[in-house]
């Protein structure tokens, strides 16, 4: 049986428009973004849609009325939208809402993320009115991006939402020319997942909050390679420490991306 979640419309700063979060962020970089921009839209509480919730059911469609405005976020994975959130988008139903997209990279690049998330929030029923690539601190190789986003990038975000709001206020719903490629880019599988280190303590919270269920309840170092989508919740979250893909493989791809994320990016924004 298909339930129905219906968010209606209060108070807000323009035509009594509410806003709604919608977003992907197992290590919490992509909320914070998500965040900033929309309580600079709107300093009210809005409604979340977490799409990384461990317990998301594809029984429950989620309704956006007309008279909202969504904020949908979503990290780049090797720059792309994440397999499970544009799975789960599909249970999103918005009827002619509009929608400011917002990807969040690691400061190397965001390639077809943004055009992508585009596509699904347009799929869903939405008009994107705005779309803003923003850095934060890189999921995998956390020495790159640390502190992001910082304060000068949440001064751009709170900058950009003036505008944003300026252009609803106004009645203006054109949809910005937003960079990628279709199709989007090939991602690969890397088959790597992370395991727990000596330092672990079993206590289950890696198997409790991974987004995808990949991490056996009654072993954790058992991991679904075919599930895992290498969003690392488990290793931010683990209270021990004791959770990480090999050394070897972090190493090579610290190498990797030294030269990519040399120089520090800043906010794309597209109104």
């Amino acid at each position: 049986m298909m339930h129905t979640a219906v968010f209606y419309a209060t108070h807000s700063f323009f035509r009594k428009m509410k806003t709604i979060e919608i977003f992907f962020s197992p290590t919490g970089g992509t909320r914070k973004v998500c965040d900033a921009l929309t309580r600079a839209i709107d300093n009210g509480e809005p409604t979340v849609i977490d799409m990384a919730k461990p317990e998301w059911t594809n029984s429950v469609q989620h309704i956006v009325p007309t008279d909202c405005l969504a904020v949908i976020a979503a990290p780049s994975f090797a720059g792309r939208v994440p397999s499970t959130m544009a799975a789960r988008m599909a249970q999103v139903r918005a009827e002619g809402g509009k929608a400011v997209i917002v990807c969040v990279y690691g400061n190397r690049a965001y390639d077809d993320t943004l055009v992508e998330l585009q596509d699904l929030a347009e799929q869903s029923g939405f008009t994107v009115v705005a779309a803003v690539a923003a850095i934060a601190e890189h999921s995998v190789v956390r020495q790159y991006a640390t502190g992001r986003p910082d304060s000068d990038d949440m001064a751009m975000l709170t900058n950009f939402a003036n505008k944003i709001k300026l252009k609803l206020s106004s009645g203006e719903y054109s949809v910005p020319q937003i960079p990628g490629n279709r199709p989007y880019r090939e991602v690969k599988p890397s088959g790597v997942v992370p395991m727990p280190s000596e330092g672990c303590t079993q206590c289950g919270l890696c198997a409790q909050q991974c987004p995808v269920q990949a991490i056996s309840h009654d072993d954790v170092s058992q991991t679904d390679p075919s599930r895992c989508i290498m969003c690392m919740r488990c290793v931010a979250i683990c209270p021990a420490k004791a959770r990480h893909i090999p050394q070897q493989v972090e190493q090579m791809l610290a190498a990797h991306l030294k030269p990519l994320c040399a120089t520090r990016k800043h906010p794309e924004l597209y109104l």
